[in-house]
């Protein structure tokens, strides 16, 4: 990655119109629907952005939106990279830094998560309070990193507090049940073991995915205020697990997520 590539992915979308937006979303697995919610909407498909990678994922649409939302100018990713379709670190959070240079100043990420604390419930959604990172690496490990920010950047407190009192007050205003936790990011795209799900809950892990903190790590380092929300898309009891359910998966995140829109619009007008 080069800051010449960025500039070059910037520049596009400056000419279809991107100008200056003030939050960027990033939609997960069955989350695609808040793209319904933008105004006056400029569409880049992620194969026409110069260094994009593309998506992969059938149900990953793989656009970048542009529009007004609760009346602020929001770019949605809709479909997001994740390295167990082969990409790698700087290619999953590529986005996140042509986002941040086309201007945004909050960050919002959304995912479908496995509930690992047995007292959430599929289809609740949880509040990202920290996160564990188990894929292996960091996406900030490169040798011209210096060239982007600090090589060495402070974790102590990924989530922006501020946002996540503003969404705890939505959610009791709209009597959306809003449960709280640590999000911990495996590899996949296979599911844990019975074994692998007992070790994350000794860990201190409340929900597990496949995405989101190599996202949060960049948006860190570029000093992007963040709050992220997963829905709760399964029940990861290792001492009752049932064969995954892909569908299932997929339906659940989609039932929950009206109640996702709703938090992520009221907070958008809030900021």
């Amino acid at each position: 990655m080069t800051l010449k590539q960025l500039e070059e992915s910037t520049a596009y979308l400056k000419q279809k119109g991107f100008d200056a937006p003030e939050i960027g979303i990033v939609l997960g697995t069955g989350l695609g629907k808040l793209v319904d919610e933008i105004e006056n909407p400029i569409v880049a498909h992620y194969n026409h952005i110069p260094f994009f990678p593309l998506a992969t994922v059938e149900f990953h649409s793989g656009k970048l939106i542009y529009g007004t939302m609760a009346g602020k100018t929001v770019v949605v990713m809709q479909g997001r990279f994740h390295l167990y379709e082969g990409y790698d670190l700087l290619d999953v959070t590529y986005p996140i830094r042509v986002m941040h240079a086309l201007g945004i100043k909050k960050l919002f990420i959304s995912n479908a998560a496995g509930a690992i604390d047995l007292s959430f419930k599929k289809g609740d959604l949880m509040l990202i309070k920290d996160h564990i990172n188990l894929q292996g690496g960091s996406p900030l490990a490169f040798k011209n990193v210096a060239e982007f920010g600090d090589r060495f950047v402070d974790m102590g407190e990924p989530y922006d507090r501020s946002m996540q009192e503003k969404i705890r007050a939505i959610a009791q205003r709209e009597n959306i049940s809003l449960q709280e936790g640590v999000y911990v990011s495996v590899v996949g795209p296979q599911l844990e073991t019975k074994a692998e799900y007992r070790m994350l809950k000794i860990i201190g892990a409340d929900a597990v995915g496949m995405s989101t903190v190599p996202e949060v790590i960049v948006a860190n380092h570029l000093r992007l205020p963040i709050l992220a929300v997963s829905v709760l898309t399964d029940e990861c009891d290792p001492d009752n697990l049932q064969p995954i359910n892909i569908e299932e998966i997929i339906r659940i995140a989609g039932e929950a997520e009206p109640k996702m829109i709703k938090l992520f619009k009221e907070l958008i007008k809030e900021i």
